[in-house]
Formats: structure tokens, sequence, C-alpha cells
């Protein structure tokens, strides 16, 4: 039969229906800006807003609002008002009232200051009001705040908190997007009295650390099918692309990590699909008077490899690199802030997983510098990758050296879930601990007590990986001291740091399951990266 001659109708191709879009990268995924806070010296009936926020103190008497030197804007009856939409003045209490018509702001926001003793200091109060009041104000243009601010430090924690309380986490909400209201955008302070140039480089200060702090939280928020070793690498690259050759990143592969000597990252990560990665990232001033080192532990999915975690104790595992991300966060506020000391962060980046390729329980792996580890539980892995890290950075020889890790269960169950540990030498945990302080994060100092240390000792290699399980905690920090630049001394096992060193574990504050508090979301937190800035502050001789 003859083939027709007539010219065939074309199909027009229909896209395919399973067809899915690109993942956006992590840096499409992080906020593009904060919110833009500014300070005046007006009174307060002269700023016009969409919201006014005022403070209420708790008392033994009640709750007792504290009024502005101007309050002529405000109603004459506040104090009954604020009695009667149940005010009490505690600490997160935030209520809403309709202001007068003709007033220069449509709502009067009350926040609670709490009584003395249920913040450790003043500043903190005020910061976490602000943060309080400013999660209240989503979908908010523009906000007044007529807080009781009477020194820089004050309105720098007021700045703070509106900074750090400006935060929503829409990124992979998808259709429901829309439901998660936009943050409040700009904010005024009213600082009558205080030294103008110093309270603008306070607020720029805050602006910085609130960008710093969203970039950690989303972090340790995201997916981890999103979050992963290659991806964080990639997100330093192109931050350091942003930052216009102010930050230097170098990242090694497994093949690089291998040739190294990286045998912690190497062994935890060996059992992934998604290989590990090491992160250098350094940010070096003109004319540096100091340098710091920052080691961040960055398990970006922790199973617990073959010792296989149960399965709800899975559920939170995406916030295991919430030190990574909190390292990679402060040296660029760092660099962005100009600090005048050499910063480097190290971000030890793997998956923990179990599979044919995994890490067992009984084998032995070199960490860099050549000291061999029996690895007898491989949900101890944290501290390996931290090893090899610790000894990157003690190799530059840095004046300070910070590691940061959700590391130990051990340090929830003694500290609960708002504190962290600090431990180490005298002089590195008295900088974080005075750093720590003054940026309102909460740490308490832990001991090294070398009656632990034989709780690590293994009969085939240098060291095992766990200790007692009574002070886990410590026996970690015990671990990681063997690496943090150590040396033997004459006496055998006895082993000092060569430098200032301090081990933050982040665990319990890292993430929070419950509901959000002050300035503090659910989900990642961004714990540590407010300590470590003001520690880098504190080593270049600045006041915090």
């Amino acid at each position: 039969m003859p083939r027709s001659s007539a010219t065939p109708r074309r199909r027009t191709a229909r896209p395919s229906q399973n067809t899915t879009p690109e993942a956006p990268t992590l840096l499409q995924l992080l906020p593009a800006q904060s919110v833009a806070v500014s300070a005046t010296d007006k009174k307060l009936s002269k700023n016009t807003a969409h919201a006014v926020v005022i403070a209420v103190a708790k008392t033994a008497e009640g709750p007792s609002v504290i009024l502005p030197s101007d309050a002529k804007a405000l109603p004459e009856n506040l104090q009954e008002q604020a009695a009667a939409v149940g005010a009490t003045g505690a600490v997160d209490d935030v209520r809403k009232i309709a202001a007068p018509k003709g007033s220069p702001w449509p709502v009067i926001v009350l926040t609670g200051l709490g009584k003395g003793h249920e913040a450790n200091s003043a500043a903190e109060g005020l910061r976490r009001a602000a943060g309080a009041a400013t999660r209240a104000l989503t979908k908010t243009e523009h906000a007044v705040f007529a807080l009781p601010v009477e020194t820089v430090e004050e309105a720098a924690a007021v700045a703070e908190g509106i900074t750090l309380g400006a935060y929503s986490f829409a990124a992979q909400k998808g259709k429901s997007a829309h439901t998660v209201g936009a943050p409040l955008a700009t904010a005024t302070l009213l600082t009558a009295g205080l030294d103008a140039k110093a309270v603008s480089t306070a607020l720029a200060r805050a602006e910085i650390l609130g960008r710093a702090v969203a970039r950690a939280r989303i972090l340790v928020t995201l997916s981890p099918d999103t979050v992963y070793p290659a991806s964080v690498a990639q997100l330093a690259q192109d931050l350091a692309g942003q930052a216009a050759g102010r930050v230097s990143v170098e990242v090694l592969d497994e093949s690089e990590l291998e040739q190294g000597g990286f045998g912690g990252l190497i062994g935890v990560g060996q059992g992934a699909s998604r290989p590990p990665r090491l992160v250098r990232i350094g940010w070096e001033p003109k004319k540096p008077v100091e340098s710091v080192g920052l080691v961040g532990k960055g398990i970006t999915f922790d199973s617990g490899g073959l010792s296989l975690k149960p399965a709800n104790s899975m559920m939170t595992m995406k916030s295991d690199m919430a030190g990574a991300a909190a390292v990679l966060a402060t040296v660029f506020a760092a660099a962005e802030a100009e600090l005048p000391v050499s910063v480097t962060g190290w971000l030890c980046l793997a998956e923990n997983m179990p599979s044919s390729t995994a890490t067992r329980p009984g084998d032995v792996i070199t960490i860099r510098g050549g000291r061999t580890v029996e690895v007898l539980n491989t949900d101890a892995e944290g501290r390996l990758v931290l090893a090899d890290g610790l000894v990157a950075a003690r190799e530059e020889d840095p004046g300070l050296l910070l590691d940061i890790a959700t590391l130990t269960g051990a340090q929830m169950v003694a500290l609960g879930a708002q504190t962290a540990g600090v431990m180490g030498d005298d002089d590195a945990v008295e900088t974080v601990l005075a750093a720590s302080v003054a940026s309102g994060e909460d740490l308490w100092p832990m001991p090294l007590p070398h009656h632990l240390r034989a709780s690590l000792d293994s009969d085939v290699a240098d060291i095992k990986n766990i200790g007692d399980r009574n002070g886990g905690m410590l026996s970690a920090g015990l671990f990681l001291k063997e690496f943090a630049g150590a040396e033997e001394s004459a006496e055998e096992s006895a082993i000092e740091p060569v430098g200032p060193w301090a081990h933050l574990d982040i665990a319990g504050p890292s993430f929070n399951e419950s509901k959000p508090w002050g300035y503090t979301p659910k989900q990642g937190t961004g714990f540590g990266v407010r300590t470590m800035f003001a520690a880098i502050e504190l080593v270049a001789g600045r006041p915090v």
C-alpha cells in the first residue's frame, strides 16, 4: 500500500504531569532582608506608626504600665485598660488594645517586662520584651517602641529584641505559605537623651546580628533533603560571592578529605550517599589585632548510623548541624561588621546513615594528625568530625579556639532546654561566659574532671569515642580536649591545650520544640551566634 504524501499532522507535546521545578538553592531560601530599625529623639506624640509598644512591669501590687515621658497621646486610663485586657506584666505576656480615634497609631501593644529576677539583666528583660512584642506584630509595616531605655546598652538590647523577633519561616510551606504572616518591616526606638552616634552604631550591630541569627535559624529549620554537606558548602561559596571578596571559602570534598587524613569526617560520612565536606570560611581584616578559630559540628542528619536511634529520636535530627550553622552565620557577621579580628570557621559536614559501607561499632579510625579512635557507638559521631575540625583549626594557631555542637543528650539532662554548657580552659571559658551575659544567651560553666578521662581509654586505639554514661557531657568534652591543639605532657595521657579553647554544647537551646518565647521561635533558634560574635568583639578589645 503506497504511503500518503500528505504532510503528517504534528502533535503538540503536553508538559509532563510529573515534572517538578528545580529545587531552590539554600541561598534562595534565606531571608533577603531583615527589619529596619531606627532611633529618634522626637517625643512619642510626634511619631506616627501602625502600632506603639509600651512596657508593663510585674510588681507586688500588680501590673504597672511604664509610661514614656511624653504620654499625652496615650489614653489617660491606660492602666485600667491594661488590667481590663488581662495584662499581667509577666515575661512574654503581650496584649493589644485599640488606641483612641485620632491617635498617631491605631494599636497599643503592651509587653511584659516581668520581675527583675526573671531575666539575667535589665538589658535581657528589655530584649525579651521587645522580641515578644515584635512577634505579635506580624503583618505590621511600622511600629514605635516606647520602652524604658536609659542607656545605649539598653537601647541596643531593645533593637536586638526587635531584629530577633522579626522572623518567620515560610520557605517550605508551599500552598500554605500565605498563612505565615510577614514579620514587622520597620521599627523606631525612642532614645531621647542618649548619644546619637553610639545608638546608631548599636542599631547597625543589632541588624547584622538579626540577619545572622535568622540565617542560622533557617538552616537548622529546613528539611535534611535540602540541607546536606554539599548544599551547605555551596551556600558558603554563594555567600562569599555576595561578600565581594571579603570572605574566603575553601571546600574539601571526600577525595581531598581522604588525602588529608580526615578520618573522622570520612568515617562518619561513609555510610551516606551524600559524601562529607569540610568547609573553611575566613574573614581577614587589613590589620587584625588577634585571631579566632570556630569549629562547628555539621551533622546534617543523624540517624545514629548502625547504632540506630529510635524513630522518635530521629524526628529533630535535622538540627544536628546547628553548630555549623552558627559558625557560618558568625563568620559572615564578623565580616559584615568588619571586626578587626581574623576569624576562621570550620564546618564539619556529614550525614550519619546506616548502610553496608557505614562505620561499624568496633572500627578504628584515624583522626587528622594521627591519633586513633575506637568507635564503639556510631551515634557518638559529632565528636569524631569535630576532632578533625579542631586539629585543622589549631594548625593555624588561633589566639582563641571555640567549638560549638549539639553534642550530647546529657547536656539537656543536666541543664535543660534553654541553657548550654561550656567547658575548656579557664581563660576561654571566662571569655565565653562574659560574651554570653552580654548577648543574653544562657551558658553555664561545666568542669572537665580528670577522673573521667580513664573511661575513654581503649585497649586497641589511642582513645574510645564513648566513656561512662554518667557525666556524658563532661566525658565528651574531655574527648574533644584531646584534639583541641593538645600536646602530651610528661605525665602519660595528660593533655593540655596549646592555647585558649572552649567547647559549647548547645544540644538543648539550639532547637525549640515547645512554643515560641520572647524573641525565640519554634524550631531552629540560632543559639550561639550572638555569644560567639560577642566573644570575637571581646578578643578585639571592644566593650560588649
